[in-house]
């Protein structure tokens, strides 16, 4: 027997916010709860956000994500997809030794980042069903568009996922998103000369869309107008707060002065952090920030890569192959971090 529910369900919202350039695509994703950013392309360096190191790799990245929720934020951003898109497009053709992604030939290089692509979206729906937002930013292009039942094209905006991707991972994204948000600059009025001739537009206002219309692609599953001003007032409802919750808390009093506990004694051993492996010099940076991440070290994963079969244990990393160390190291990290963290290295010569 099935348990039958009624009424809405509170759930952690996933929301895909895109426009041009500059629009205010990452102000807007500031004001959303307790955000985190995971800044794929350093847009956010003059603004006063908590933020993990920019990703040099898929896994890296893939790795901040799941590190997020520890932190106990409540929204994760992504800033920008786009760009995280291009290190998943380098760590497929790494692994496969590509140039790039049509190398693959017959389009099979865009199938195989739908499916990766696809993985990373299963891992951020885990993010959100754990009661945590997450938050796409993109950026925007103009396509030139033609249905079939009607006559001519016409321009229309959609997430820019590059030219020949957008059919294959656009629409992916866009199912998986409860809101999608086009953020754009609305023209008032057009105005032309005396001749006629020469128009000129007028007005900026910022707007967000949010209902799909033949220009733009948007989506709410909350009734919302079909457009709004650009700011997260009009949608703060949505993740259970009114405007007034997302303002700076008021400065509580000055706690009255109390006299300290005399110190005991003998003081408790201190926890220190684990220390960083010390990177040696020659370690491609992609491989490097995973090491600091993951607290691998350089002779744990000489150790593994031995192990498999591939090099002496005590040739350096920095000797490997770069395709080696690109599509085998960096590739197959998740395994490679957990057999380094299992590897017993006591005896080992290096």
């Amino acid at each position: 027997m099935f348990e039958m529910t009624h009424g809405k369900i509170a759930a952690a919202q996933k929301v895909v916010i895109y426009g041009p350039e500059g629009v205010g695509k990452s102000t807007l994703a500031a004001r959303f709860p307790k955000p985190l950013f995971i800044d794929t392309e350093g847009g956010t360096n003059k603004m006063d956000v908590a933020r993990f190191p920019k990703p040099t790799s898929w896994e890296m990245l893939k790795n901040e994500v799941r590190e997020a929720p520890k932190t106990g934020c409540k929204t994760i951003v992504i800033d920008t997809i786009d760009w995280a898109e291009k290190l998943c497009i380098a760590t497929i053709c790494d692994a496969s030794q590509k140039k790039g992604i049509e190398d693959f030939g017959y389009g099979k290089g865009y199938v195989y980042e739908r499916e990766e692509f696809g993985r990373f979206l299963d891992l951020l729906q885990s993010i959100v069903d754990g009661g945590v937002n997450v938050v796409l930013t993109a950026h925007a292009q103009i396509r030139k568009f033609e249905q079939p039942d009607e006559l001519g094209a016409y321009d229309r905006w959609e997430l820019k996922l590059g030219q020949k991707t957008g059919s294959q991972i656009s629409p992916i994204v866009k199912e998986w998103a409860d809101m999608v948000l086009f953020c754009n600059y609305k023209t008032h009025t057009v105005v032309t000369d005396k001749d006629g001739k020469k128009r000129k537009a007028q007005g900026g206002e910022r707007v967000m869309y949010t209902s799909h219309n033949p220009c733009w692609d948007a989506k709410n599953r909350d009734g919302l107008p079909e457009i709004l001003p650009l700011a997260y007032e009009p949608i703060a409802h949505i993740f259970g707060e009114s405007p007034a919750n997302n303002a700076p808390a008021p400065t509580p009093p000055p706690a009255p002065v109390q006299t300290p506990p005399p110190m005991p004694e003998t003081l408790p051993p201190v926890q220190s952090e684990p220390t960083a492996p010390e990177i040696p010099d020659g370690i491609p940076k992609e491989l490097a920030d995973l090491m600091r991440q993951d607290n691998v070290s350089d002779y744990e994963i000489q150790f593994v890569v031995s192990q498999e079969g591939y090099c002496p244990p005590d040739m350096p990393i920095s000797a490997y192959p770069p395709d080696f160390i690109k599509g085998w190291i960096i590739a197959q990290w998740d395994m490679v971090r957990e057999k380094a963290r299992a590897a017993d290295l006591d005896g080992i010569p290096f």
